[in-house]
């Protein structure tokens, strides 16, 4: 039976508090699991309209619906709202997805702030960011993460290094085809990813001709034609709240397929670590607006022959 992840981004606290309550009880009516990547330092949403000055910007906020996915407080957050510390705020949201039985770990600690610097940032401020995301999520669960999911698949050389030196296990930073260990200029590093597989909602409205009547056809086709393990990353602030229908009927379907929706530890465990294959790396952009996202490069090394 193929896999097929539910890899949940929160990355606000509208969303922590509206959406994965939502997103929770979709799952528990079709009885399946799904993985949750917090993010766990302040809210700072508003000051992401500095990307108003990347080309083609206004163009994705028409086709994506972009400002249906938050309220007018989280667009001010950072700006001339305090941005509030979502970890802080939403302890027993956090530790409810946990006690139901879903797969909890790190998106990050500011995602604004690691999608806007990590690119250029040094590699203290990028060990600060994982390392306060860390802590802030050992402080609530009591337990040490496991997984990372970067915002938005933003990541460089050092944040992929980084998951090594702090013990992280699994990785889902990183758009591909199928779980790999990444070469990093060469050299090897040991947190497997488990890359997005499928693109996400908001990438695609819009496009093609592709509407919110129309994608999940869209999609469910991709899946049916493509029978195999697959991750699919969703947002608490997008398929948790407006686009949670088109969420419902992509699961109906995924299981009428025949998929195995779960979290990301289910296909972690059916996959024999020594059998990855070592791929490169690369950054590759989505849309002229866009930064460029980790992206799976060519196999190096193949798995070994059974």
């Amino acid at each position: 039976m193929p896999k097929l992840v539910l890899k949940v981004a929160v990355s606000t606290l509208l969303g922590t508090r509206l959406g994965v309550p939502n997103l929770i009880a979709l799952f528990q009516k079709h009885s399946v699991r799904a993985t949750f990547l917090f993010s766990l330092g302040p809210d700072n949403t508003g000051k992401a309209i500095k990307r108003v000055f990347q080309p083609g910007f206004f163009a994705d906020i028409k086709r994506a619906r972009i400002t249906h996915q938050y309220n007018v407080p989280t667009l001010l957050y950072g700006t001339l709202l305090p941005a509030p510390d979502i970890g802080n705020q939403t302890r027993d949201t956090l530790r409810a997805t946990r006690d139901a039985g879903f797969e909890c770990g790190i998106q990050g600690w500011d995602r604004v702030q690691w999608q806007d610097h990590v690119h250029r940032a040094s590699n203290n401020w990028i060990e600060s960011q994982i390392q306060r995301a860390i802590a802030r999520f050992t402080e609530i669960f009591e337990t040490a993460p496991k997984v990372h999911g970067a915002a938005r698949w933003q990541m460089n050389p050092h944040a992929l290094r980084c998951m090594q030196k702090f013990g992280l296990l699994v990785g889902s930073d990183s758009r591909g085809a199928f779980p790999y260990l990444p070469l990093v200029k060469g050299e090897p590093v040991r947190v497997a990813q488990f890359p997005t597989t499928l693109s996400p909602l908001d990438e695609i409205i819009g496009v093609n001709g592709l509407t919110t009547r129309t994608v999940a056809a869209h999609l469910l086709s991709l899946t049916e034609t493509e029978k195999r393990d697959h991750v699919f990353t969703l947002r608490a602030e997008v398929e948790g709240m407006a686009f949670i229908d088109t969420l419902d009927a992509l699961i109906t379907g995924w299981q009428l397929q025949g998929y195995d929706v779960c979290a990301l530890e289910t296909l972690v465990a059916a996959t024999p670590r020594e059998r990855l294959p070592y791929c490169n790396v690369d950054w590759v952009s989505a849309s002229p607006s866009a930064r460029p996202l980790l992206t799976q490069g060519k196999t190096v090394v193949p798995s070994p022959a059974p």
